[in-house]
C-alpha cells in the first residue's frame, strides 16, 4: 500500500510539473511567427522521463491528464481536440518504437514529435474539411524532428541523472 501511495504521489507531482511546462509554453512568444503552430513540446520532457522511468501505462495516464487539464486551464474544445489527437497518435508510435528496444529516448522522442504533428494535421483535415492542409505536414515534420531531438536529449539527460534515485 505504501509503495502504491508513493507512486501515485510521484506521478501527481510529475503531472503538475508537466502542467507548469504547458503553461510556460503557452505564454512563450511564437518560436517563428511566420510558421504557425510550432511549439517545442516542453511537457513531453516529463512524458519521456515517465515512459522510461515508470512505464508506458503511467506515461500515457499522465499525458492524457495533462492534455485534459491544460485544455481546461489554457485552451478550449479545439485545443483539446488537436492536443488529444496528437498525444494519442504520438504515444502509440512511441510505445511501438520503445518496445523494439532499437531506439533511444531521443529517437522515440523524434518520432513522437513528428507523429504528434501528424495527429494534429489529420484532425485539422477532418475538422476543416480540407485535404490541402496536409501539405503543411512537410514543414511540421522538420520542426517536429528538431523539437523531438531537443525534448529527447533533455529527457535522456533527466533519465540518466536520476538513475540512482528510486
Amino acid at each position: 500500500m505504501k509503495e502504491k501511495t508513493k507512486k501515485t504521489a510521484f506521478l501527481g507531482l510529475l503531472t503538475s510539473l508537466a502542467l507548469v511546462l504547458s503553461y510556460i509554453e503557452a505564454i512563450l512568444p511564437p518560436i517563428y511567427a511566420g510558421i504557425p503552430g510550432i511549439k517545442i513540446g516542453l511537457p513531453n520532457i516529463i512524458i519521456i522521463f515517465i515512459f522510461y522511468r515508470s512505464g508506458g501505462k503511467e506515461a500515457f495516464t499522465v499525458s492524457i491528464f495533462r492534455v485534459l487539464i491544460s485544455a481546461l486551464l489554457f485552451g478550449n474544445f479545439m485545443t483539446l481536440s488537436y492536443s488529444a489527437a496528437g498525444a494519442i497518435l504520438s504515444f502509440a508510435v512511441m510505445a511501438l518504437l520503445k518496445k523494439t528496444d532499437k531506439f533511444s529516448p531521443v529517437g522515440v522522442s523524434i518520432a513522437g514529435g513528428i507523429f504528434h504533428n501528424l495527429g494534429q494535421i489529420l484532425t485539422a483535415m477532418v475538422l476543416l474539411g480540407s485535404k490541402e492542409i496536409g501539405y503543411y505536414m512537410f514543414v511540421l515534420a522538420i520542426t517536429g524532428t528538431l523539437a523531438g531531438t531537443f525534448i529527447g536529449l533533455v529527457g535522456a539527460l533527466l533519465i540518466k541523472r536520476t538513475e540512482k534515485i528510486r
